[in-house]
């Protein structure tokens, strides 16, 4: 079962666009059956857990499956999040990029704090069959396929996405103070598009990882791991991140990547990305460089 958003079209709607929604619903078994009066995830993430699971269990009658376009599970004021250096991979992967700084994230790794850092608003963030985008002033970039933690306004963890935490490896290299301009831009931010709830999932520390680049129909890279590798709990990593801080309308945060194709191994425009993580779901995306702003947000209204 996933919670998703999604739209209809063929339907009419007070704006007389053909398209009806967004809603949100359960999807479970290729049936998708609407939450009643839900119309946003943030409204959702604003429940406790046991109050979100009964909505659940209360999802209303089938939707016509053809005519819905699931999208980008995360609107209103929620936030994504994400941590860095929490696999040793990860880690290892930042020092060989950053010769002149590589001591600060051997320093991370062993920290009691974590590095988190923002990532981005919800009216940014892609998902599935959507285009992610490298920059056009970068030489090197990579995925970062990592398991999400979605977390509701009360601090509870209510479920995980797939997350891919997109990353110019030029950028970052170059200097560690840059790292906003490496992670945080138009088209760094894909999620799938479903929330798989908590009480689904036994152990989030023994999920598989996989991550296939395609590239003119070809492997290009491929790699696989697991959660298990995992330095840090993710109720650590949410207890950091809500030190001092409010998020009304929940928040996701990203935990970090134990994948990361070695240098100087880069994405190119027209690449595939394939990530899936077992008991959450899967990310497809295509890549562009550089996304263009106006046409960008003509797809969003």
């Amino acid at each position: 079962m996933h919670l998703v958003r999604y739209a209809l079209s063929g339907a009419e709607d007070v704006a007389g666009t053909g398209v009806a929604g967004p809603g949100v619903a359960v999807l479970d078994g290729g049936e998708l059956r609407p939450l009643a009066g839900v119309t946003g995830m943030a409204e959702l993430l604003r429940l406790p857990l046991g109050e979100l699971r009964e909505r659940c269990d209360a999802a209303g009658e089938p939707l016509p499956r053809g005519r819905a376009r699931l999208l980008a599970p995360v609107d209103g004021r929620t936030e994504v999040w994400a941590a860095g250096v929490t696999y040793t991979v990860s880690k290892q992967a930042r020092m060989e990029e950053s010769e002149r700084s590589a001591s600060v994230y051997e320093l991370v790794y062993d920290a009691e704090r974590p590095e988190l850092f923002f990532k981005s608003a919800a009216w940014r963030v892609v998902t599935d069959g959507e285009p992610v985008a490298i920059r056009a002033d970068s030489a090197v970039d990579v995925p970062e396929p990592e398991l999400a933690v979605v977390v509701n306004a009360g601090g509870e963890t209510i479920g995980y996405l797939v997350c891919d935490d997109v990353s110019s490896r030029t950028i970052e290299g170059d200097n560690p103070l840059f790292l906003p301009q490496a992670k945080s831009y138009l088209g760094a931010c894909a999620l799938s598009p479903g929330v798989r709830p908590v009480w689904e999932v036994d152990d989030p520390y023994a999920l598989g990882i996989d991550l296939t680049i395609r590239r003119a129909g070809e492997v290009a890279w491929h790699g696989a791991a697991s959660t298990g590798g995992l330095h840090r709990r993710l109720d650590d990593l949410v207890s950091w991140l809500l030190r001092t801080d409010v998020f009304p309308d929940g928040v996701v945060l990203s935990t970090g990547t134990s994948l990361v194709p070695p240098l100087p191994f880069t994405l190119a425009d027209g690449d595939e990305i394939a990530i899936a993580i077992d008991e959450v779901g899967r990310l497809v995306t295509p890549v562009v460089r550089g996304l263009d702003p106006i046409r960008w947000l003509a797809t969003r209204s």
